[in-house]
């Protein structure tokens, strides 16, 4: 009965495009209420609980590295070593935006940051090329999910910090080669697209400009190695790793490219502590709910619903995972990651499943969420940075979405897809 009240209370008020923070808390309440344990105090000291997880430090650092990187003139050199490795070839814009986006992924972790980087940068150059006002957008859009599959992910990060338990370097591992494997899908679609729409736009350089690229870029792409390897190599933990990054990032892009000034870096901060505000609000408001979800004990009631699959994990995966499809659809990916990890988990830990594999699963399918309509922030970011209309970008977006969610059923029916590169990352451990 608990279970439907919540899901009940949550989707009328998302109905009326309540701000999802908001939401949160009226459905606590009506909980609480519904709990018989009405107490003025059990919300607000919930969300000071959630809001107070160390974990959760490592989220503001990697979001003021990612705003330093956009604006410092990092993310164009980015761009310009995607384009210098691939975008010589027939439709060269599109490839470029995959490989970016596989970069990007490993500088910021966050969906709409490389979308509104990787969009600014490239859809103005759509024009040259000819290509359709969706087409670009539509790849840079699909490309945007490895933002959360790929380390440093501040979803997996979230994950970690609600499952108290699961190694954060663990969940960040798993979804290295998955994000590669993704990239690569997304690049044999964007190939039969270029035929189809007969593109032959290619970006060539100079010998001289080759060389500048490469130079200018390195910093850029030496910054996910050192980060990967020292959070890999136990240098640093994730949350230190998340301080090295903007330190590195402040560095690079003060001292090294002098694109901007200590003035341009104190309202960079201020964007950050914008941001990661709304993050933690978000943060604080889902716990509250998970409170009371647990005193409702909504996650026994799950785990008596799919009780009958439970000797059947691939069953129960696929249940799971068109369930979260659906979810993800309407509600956006952090919230959903907070909410929905703890009543999930113990299920599969009753069934057997490994959890970094059902976290890897579970990011990846409301990544997928972020790119469909109604409530794809994405889609929004793309559409508002390119002058795109929604119809349009939904249209093109149809096979890369497809593809997207067909290496999803590949990777919940294979699962050594990800155990075996995940053993090989952290050596047996």
């Amino acid at each position: 009965m608990e279970l439907f009240i919540f899901l009940g209370t949550l989707f009328f008020f998302l109905a009326f495009g309540i701000p999802i923070c908001l939401v949160l808390v009226l459905c606590a309440m009506v909980l609480m209420w519904h709990s018989g344990m009405w107490d003025a105090m059990i919300i607000p000291g919930s969300m000071l609980d959630g809001a107070n997880n160390y974990p959760l430090m490592a989220i503001p650092f990697f979001v003021f590295a990612g705003e330093i990187m956009a604006a410092g003139g990092l993310s164009k050199r980015v761009v310009q070593l995607a384009q210098l490795m691939i975008g010589r070839v027939r439709g060269g814009l599109g490839y470029a935006a995959v490989v970016a986006s596989i970069i990007f992924a490993g500088l910021m972790g966050s969906s709409v940051g490389e979308a509104a980087a990787l969009g600014g940068l490239l859809l103005p150059m759509r024009k040259e090329g000819g290509y359709k006002p969706g087409r670009p957008g539509a790849v840079i859009a699909s490309g945007a999910i490895l933002g959360p599959i790929i380390p440093p992910s501040t979803n997996f990060i979230l994950l970690g910090a609600t499952i108290s338990g699961l190694s954060i370097t663990k969940l960040f591992m798993i979804g290295l080669v998955p994000g590669i494997l993704i990239g690569l899908a997304l690049m044999v679609v964007w190939f039969f697209v270029v035929r189809k729409d007969g593109y032959n736009e290619t970006i060539t350089f100079t010998r001289e400009e080759k060389w500048k690229i490469l130079i200018d870029s390195t910093p850029a792409f030496l910054m996910p190695v050192l980060l990967l390897g020292g959070i890999r190599f136990g240098v640093f933990t994730p949350t230190e790793g998340g301080a090295f990054a903007a330190i590195y990032a402040i560095v690079v892009c003060v001292l090294y490219y002098r694109e901007l000034s200590f003035r341009e870096l104190l309202r960079v901060s201020a964007r950050a502590a914008t941001t990661t505000s709304v993050v933690m609000l978000i943060v604080a408001t889902a716990t509250a709910v998970g409170w009371f979800i647990t005193i409702a004990q909504i996650p026994n009631q799950m785990t008596a619903l799919f009780s009958p699959l439970i000797d059947s994990p691939v069953l129960l995966l696929l249940c799971i995972n068109v369930f979260l499809f659906l979810i993800g659809m309407v509600m956006d990916l952090t919230p959903n990651i907070l909410i929905f990890a703890p009543v999930f988990y113990p299920l599969i830990t009753q069934a057997g499943i490994d959890p970094y594999y059902f976290g890897l699963l579970f990011i990846l399918n409301l990544g997928i969420g972020v790119i469909t309509p109604p409530v794809g922030t994405v889609l929004y970011v793309v559409c508002g940075i390119g002058n795109i209309k929604i119809t349009q970008l939904i249209r093109n977006l149809v096979p890369f979405i497809l593809v997207e969610v067909v290496m999803l059923f590949l990777l919940l029916f294979f699962p050594k897809l990800s155990l075996i590169p995940l053993d090989w990352l952290m050596g047996g451990k």
